[in-house]
Formats: structure tokens, C-alpha cells, sequence
């Protein structure tokens, strides 16, 4: 089948020790923190801190359902939106472009380290991706850190990792200050099934994401965990609710019914 997904070996251990485990957060951080790049981003990061306060924005989540927004009329509206990942796979069937874009798993950044290291936008990008992305003007490495309820407010300092790269956009997007934010593309569902956070390898079309390249070929990628994505989404939706803000699902179809639905042209125009 063209998209075959083979199971990468399983490296992990019987047992955890959580000495280890938090140790090496400890160490990750320290590290993170006395390294140059920490201090420059923080206080880049720092500088959109409610800067878009009051406005909308849009979030491009990256399901097939995405081929199905008017990106004309999302560009004629001028609405600040958040890229995710590999939107560059977009750039070739629109002139429409994203006004930031959002990166922090690993496989994927490195993957599409040659557009991040290009590309004039600007980019949050977890700072493990240091590996592969040179640190320019418009680079902003972010710190993750880890938590399931957990909701960084202030992303200067660190923000939650979570399971989806949507969920960080969603920290994002509170911490620039948008009032109301809304998701397109976010399908909320695969047809590669598997366990929560396999990491498999790609086969030769992707029928998961809006682009069929998008892991192809043997790319290594890790199966959605939508059961811990509804937990964060929800915590999301409950922040930004206890400050006044909302946050919904414009996506055309989709099986995400934990945010309250509203057409993307309603949205443009309310």
C-alpha cells in the first residue's frame, strides 16, 4: 500500500526512573538557559506580549480539510494567522502566506530545515531544532516543557509542549493577546491508525495531512494522541474563556466537537 507505515524499533525501557527522567529535564533546562540563544529569544518572544491585543487570528492546522478554505478571502481579510509545520507545501497553490509559522517536533523541523533556513517569516521554533535551523532575525526558539493541564500564558520563559503543534499556537496566540482565535484544517482525525505516539515511517503518499508529500518516502513522524489533544484543547478553551476570549473550531467538517463551530466567513466578518 502506498501508505504503508513500518514501526521504527522501540528503544524505550521497561521501567522508568523518575530520578533520571526529571534530572535530565533539570539538565535540558540549565542547559537551555545559560546557552546565548536563550536569552536573545526570550526577549524577542517577550516583545509580542499582547502586542495584537483585541484582534482575531486564524490557526492553519494541517488535515486534509484545509484545501477547503478560501484563502483569497482569508488574505483579502487580513487576518493574522499562524502556519503549522510544513504549510510551505501550501506556497505552490496560493499566493496567500501565514504571518507566523509554528514548529516543535524534532522529525519535522528537521525535515524541513531547508524552507525554515530560507524563509523571511517569522518562525517559533522549539530550541531542540537548534540542530537544524540557524539562528537569525526572525528565528524565536522556544523552551517546552511538560504538563497536561498545564497552559503557558506568558510563552517567554517556556511553554507546554502538549501533543499537537496546535496547542503550542494556541499558547501563542494568547500570549500576543488575540481576543478571539479560530481553527482551520484541524480534522481531528487520521486514517493511519496505530498507538498514541508510535513513531512510524512514512510510505509513498499521505492521505492524513492537506499535501500528500507531507511524510512520505520513509519520513519518520509520530501517530496523533487525540485523546490527550481534546485534553489540551480543552484547557485551552477554558483559558482563554476565564479571560474573556474565545476560541473555536472553523474547520469545514472534521471530528473536533470539543470547540464551539463557527464558518470561517462568519468569523471573518463578525
Amino acid at each position: 500500500m502506498d501508505n504503508h507505515q513500518i514501526k521504527l524499533p522501540d528503544k524505550s525501557r521497561e521501567t522508568i526512573n523518575p530520578y533520571l527522567h526529571y534530572g535530565n529535564l533539570l539538565l535540558s533546562r540549565l542547559i537551555w538557559d545559560f546557552s546565548p540563544y536563550s536569552w536573545v529569544s526570550r526577549r524577542r518572544i517577550r516583545s509580542w506580549r499582547n502586542k495584537l491585543r483585541g484582534r482575531k487570528a486564524i490557526i492553519l492546522c494541517n488535515g486534509p480539510s484545509l484545501n477547503k478554505v478560501d484563502f483569497k478571502a482569508l488574505e483579502k481579510s487580513e487576518i493574522f494567522s499562524f502556519g503549522l509545520n510544513k504549510i510551505n507545501l501550501l506556497f505552490s497553490k496560493t499566493p496567500f502566506r501565514p504571518s507566523v509559522i509554528v514548529s516543535v517536533n524534532p522529525y519535522v523541523m528537521e525535515q524541513n530545515a531547508e524552507f525554515y533556513n530560507t524563509t523571511d517569516l517569522p518562525l517559533f521554533l522549539d530550541s531542540k531544532g537548534r540542530k537544524f535551523i540557524r539562528f537569525r532575525k526572525n528565528v524565536h526558539f522556544l523552551h517546552g516543557t511538560r504538563g497536561l493541564r498545564k497552559f503557558a500564558k506568558d510563552c517567554s520563559f517556556s511553554i507546554i509542549e502538549g501533543t499537537t503543534v496546535t496547542f503550542v499556537a494556541m499558547q501563542l496566540a494568547f500570549h500576543m493577546g488575540f481576543t478571539k482565535v479560530g481553527l482551520v484544517g484541524c480534522d481531528h482525525s487520521f486514517a493511519t491508525k496505530g498507538p498514541a505516539n508510535q513513531i512510524v515511517s512514512a510510505g509513498k503518499m499521505d492521505k492524513d495531512h492537506f499535501d500528500s508529500r507531507y511524510f512520505i518516502n520513509g519520513n519518520t513522524w509520530q501517530l496523533p494522541d487525540l485523546l490527550a489533544s481534546e485534553i489540551q484543547y480543552d484547557t485551552a478553551r477554558n483559558m482563554f474563556e476565564e479571560n474573556g476570549r474565545k476560541l473555536l473550531n472553523c474547520t469545514v467538517g472534521g471530528m473536533l466537537e470539543i470547540l464551539e463551530r463557527q464558518p470561517l466567513e462568519e468569523f471573518i466578518d463578525s
